[in-house]
């Protein structure tokens, strides 16, 4: 069962219980980078970004989720991604790949300059309608996840939180941290988290169930600067 986002001719969105055949997969094929806000493509489509630190994983969970190990560099070397990079999905809808955050190695302004990218991507984007936050769930809720998910609670911005390298726990270990989350931000009404394994895919199919609905949300058209 599937909520599909509907629009109610009222400037809100309903939403409609049908049955729906998950795919596998997202089919993600790369669209652009860009390297702030006024380089992005047309704001024409929904847009669900991931955001997380550069250790946890980010770019790994991207490969699972569209079946593509190149769909996002995966480098030894945290850090990597330096752009918004664009990804346009089969099933509708675009993946957004942010700069990660807190790569001590990089310097002093490019990291400014990354995070300046990300800050105006999330606060000014009008495609953007979900964000996922990956975190590695042996070192959850760092002080940069606490502020997207203040932000987030603060914009009513739904927010997923994807609680990766799973695998690296037990069960037993993975549902403490799982219940932990839940209660911390229990009072958050647009966040939701889940436990995952970018390695294995385990909770590849939750993550594609929660997705599907945001990449089908309807998106104003952009405003012709013409009139």
């Amino acid at each position: 069962m599937l909520r599909q986002a509907l629009w109610s001719g009222r400037g809100a969105i309903i939403y409609q219980e049908k049955q729906v055949l998950l795919p596998e997969r997202l089919d993600a094929t790369f669209l652009t980078s860009a390297p702030n806000l006024r380089r992005c493509p047309p704001a024409d489509a929904p847009e669900v970004a991931f955001a997380g630190r550069s250790n946890a994983g980010k770019s790994s969970v991207l490969n699972q989720l569209t079946g593509n190990r190149r769909t996002a560099k995966v480098s030894k070397t945290p850090g990597r991604t330096q752009l918004l990079n664009f990804f346009s999905v089969r099933q509708g809808g675009r993946l957004v790949d942010l700069p990660g955050y807190g790569y001590a190695k990089a310097t002093l302004s490019a990291q400014q300059q990354w995070q300046k990218a990300v800050n105006q991507y999330l606060s000014y984007r009008d495609g953007l309608v979900g964000l996922v936050l990956v975190m590695d769930i042996r070192h959850p809720n760092q002080v940069f996840d606490q502020d997207m998910l203040n932000w987030s609670r603060d914009s009513e911005l739904p927010i997923h939180i994807l609680l990766n390298k799973a695998d690296k726990l037990g069960r037993n270990a993975q549902q403490k941290v799982l219940s932990q989350m839940q209660r911390q931000y229990a009072e958050f009404p647009t966040a939701s988290v889940q436990c995952f394994s970018a390695a294995k895919g385990d909770g590849k199919e939750q993550l594609i169930r929660v997705l599907l609905p945001w990449l089908a949300t309807p998106i104003a058209a952009p405003e012709d600067p013409a009139n």
